[in-house]
């Protein structure tokens, strides 16, 4: 097909070489302020990003307060010859008019500690669907079938089914919530953002993976100012907890590797106790938990001492054993061959220093010692290497008999058997038995070899990383081991990793903004209202103001009101009257002159006719409700929770002596109400306040979906 006299084929190769590169944008050389984008707050930053990079398609005009801005992508650049293209991703930004959303408030604000901030006019969901299409394209599938119509078509040709606009905007909020977006994250217009999802390949991406998507998002989070991201992170790998795992492996959870750091723990964790629980855990060393003196061997036994034996360096502790596990399956996932180089390495170490230490008649005794030890056992019993390697552990030193296990596949024993190795289905370890011999050695020990490597496969490694895990790490099925008090301390340690779900990243956007702008004049304005009572009081976080060098200070009062008018919704008709400390200074003062160095502003001002805005007043809404745990949680934690009948107070049901997985009683008393009154759990109903249902018990929250 030739399209104004040029292929068809060479027309798409030079639409997507004209497209950003997913993999680098932006790229490290973007400066704001000099790419056609302000180098401002996010308030004002994304309008300007959008208006240059993005598209506004017609059907968006449908819903004014839903507009979907569209970003294409290239991913790469085609490789497969010279007619190839190279795969396409789309980004929806979706700006919202929270005003009229039907979600006004923010869960997430709620639980990572941002409830006290008023609701912002905005929210910007940046989203990548799974399927590759897009929010805001001119196709949306039918309500009742599933068929896919042009926006135009409002009748369906498979079902009749007649799609009315308030049919596409449910479609259109309905993607807000969906779960299977390979990126979901949400900015406030003050900054203040969420990121919802990450799925990468394991989330059904056929050319994106977890980590090409979260460098994305973290390079457009600073290039827009956002100020802060948190992430809740409940995500599993393997069908583990993977915030646990990694922070045995590697200190910190997944999204570390971007900067998030400890942002809220449930049940009033802090940042110190989730390191000290990290150090405690990955600090236990292995030998307490391999077989003393005559007690018998244990699959955790063979387990562990089977990866020690693999291992080149030495494995002290956990973290060094899931280290080189979870090195082991990286590297199996990626190429079969590289996993035995690693076990080729280490028998290489292990031959250069018996042959040098010890004869060939120190071998043959060994070797003849374990030949004993498979005779004796009974029909056609498999004995691991652990067994074999402690029956026979006085005869020589260790080096000399890891070496000895490692050539004993395929070795020639007397009256015509032979050593079978085989590496065991179901735990990976090696296993030997002698059996009927057939053949020259060297035919036989060919075969052997070929057949048996002595690390486990993939299938296999991930069967010891789920078996370690539960025995080592998971609380609940922790195995039991010596000293108590060690163990108890390791389930507490555990609890905690599990329990610190939130993390967050600061962007930094008020230092980053100075340096780019070191002339203009860069305040971080707080806000005081005046004649508000302190039960009602609105304390926004401060915000980003940018001055030229010669404003006064009748233009900082301006730009503060712009500013918290833009931002949030209670805050549509604030007036900016004095700044806090400089009473009676004149308008006309130079900022500069007035404030030196100072790098924070108070501004005292008021907010005329806030008539039907007080709902917007903070994030956690209008109810009333107060959060006073025994752990010492003071709020919203998403953690489910219980009122008191009498007094009303929130607390968490598991510090009641609840557990997460029975229901709730229909009658509950707080123990302070019992002991000043003297009652039992008899008075009263739970409270049914906004709240959601979750396993039987109620949450201040709407619960989280897995991602």
């Amino acid at each position: 097909m030739v399209v104004n006299g040029r292929p068809l084929k060479q027309m798409k190769r030079r639409v997507t070489a004209d497209l950003h590169d997913f993999l680098n944008f932006p790229s490290s050389s973007w400066v704001a302020g000099k790419d056609g984008v302000s180098d401002g707050p996010f308030r004002t930053r994304v309008s300007d990003f959008l208006a240059k990079h993005a598209l506004l398609p017609p059907p968006s005009s449908l819903f004014p307060h839903l507009l979907t801005w569209q970003m294409l992508f290239r991913v790469g650049d085609a490789t497969d010859g010279p007619d190839s293209i190279p795969d396409l991703v789309c980004l929806d930004v979706v700006e919202e008019d929270v005003a009229r959303s039907r979600n006004v408030y923010c869960d997430q604000c709620r639980v990572v500690g941002w409830s006290g901030h008023p609701v912002c006019g905005k929210r910007f969901h940046f989203i990548i669907k799974a399927d590759g299409s897009s929010i805001g394209g001119y196709r949306k599938p039918c309500m009742c079938c599933g068929d896919v119509l042009h926006l135009s078509e409002s009748k369906c040709k498979s079902c009749n089914h007649v799609t009315s606009t308030d049919d596409v905007e449910d479609w259109v909020f309905h993607q807000l919530e969906n779960t299977t977006h390979l990126l979901h994250g949400v900015v406030h217009s003050n900054g203040y953002g969420h990121l919802l999802r990450v799925n990468g390949r394991e989330g059904g991406s056929r050319i994106l993976s977890g980590y090409h998507i979260m460098d994305f998002w973290d390079r457009l989070c600073k290039i827009l100012g956002v100020r802060k991201v948190s992430v809740m992170d409940v995500s599993k790998k393997y069908g583990l907890e993977y915030r646990l795992l990694h922070a045995i492996t590697k200190g910190h959870p997944w999204y570390g590797e971007w900067g998030y750091e400890f942002g809220a723990g449930s049940f009033a964790l802090t940042p110190d106790a989730y390191k000290m629980a990290v150090e405690s855990l990955s600090s236990l060393q292995l030998p307490m938990f391999l077989s003393q003196g005559q007690e018998p061997c244990t699959r955790l036994h063979d387990t562990i001492s089977h990866y020690q034996t693999l291992s080149e360096r030495e494995l002290v502790n956990i973290r060094d054993l899931f280290c080189f596990l979870m090195s082991l399956i990286h590297d199996a996932h990626k190429s079969p061959s590289r996993v035995d180089d690693v076990t080729c390495k280490k028998r290489r170490t292990c031959t250069s220093v018996v042959l040098s230490s010890w004869s060939g008649s120190d071998i043959e005794r060994v070797e003849e010692a374990m030949f004993r030890v498979l005779r004796a056992v009974s029909g056609s019993n498999w004995v691991n290497f652990r067994a074999l390697r402690g029956a026979v552990c006085k005869v020589a030193p260790p080096e000399l008999l890891d070496y000895s296990l490692g050539k004993l596949g395929g070795k020639l024993a007397a009256d015509g058997m032979v050593v079978k190795a085989r590496s065991n289905p179901d735990s990976g370890a090696l296993e030997y038995r002698l059996e009927p011999g057939s053949g020259s050695v060297g035919e036989m020990t060919a075969c052997n070899d070929s057949s048996i490597s002595n690390c486990p496969s993939e299938e296999n490694l991930l069967q010891d990383l789920r078996y370690l895990y539960e025995s080592l790490l998971h609380p609940q099925t922790m195995v039991s081991y010596d000293p108590q008090a060690t163990r108890d301390l390791a389930i507490n340690s555990a609890e905690k990793l599990l329990d610190c779900k939130h993390f967050v990243k600061d962007y930094k956007v008020e230092k980053m903004s100075s340096i780019a702008n070191p002339v203009a004049i860069c305040l971080s304005c707080e806000v005081e209202l005046i004649d508000e009572s302190e039960e009602f009081a609105t304390n926004p976080p401060p915000e980003l103001i940018i001055l030229p060098p010669n404003a006064t200070v009748s233009d900082l009062k301006l730009e503060v009101s712009k500013a918290f008018q833009e931002v949030y919704l209670i805050f549509r008709k604030f007036q900016a009257e004095e700044l806090f400390g400089y009473g009676g200074v004149d308008e006309s003062t130079q900022v500069k002159l007035l404030l030196g160095s100072t790098e924070s502003v108070r501004v005292r001002g008021r907010c005329l006719g806030k008539n039907g805005l007080s709902r917007f007043r903070m994030e956690r809404g209008v109810e009333r409700w107060t959060v006073d745990c025994s752990c010492g949680a003071k709020d919203d934690d998403g953690e489910r929770m219980l009122a008191c009948d009498i007094c009303g107070v929130w607390q968490h049901t598991r510090c009641s002596g609840i557990n997460d997985s029975d229901s709730v009683p229909s009658k509950f008393v707080c123990q302070r109400c019992r002991s000043s009154d003297g009652n039992t759990i008899a008075s009263g109903h739970i409270k049914h306040e906004t709240v959601a249902d979750v396993g039987g018990g109620k949450s201040l929250t709407t619960p989280f979906d897995d991602r």
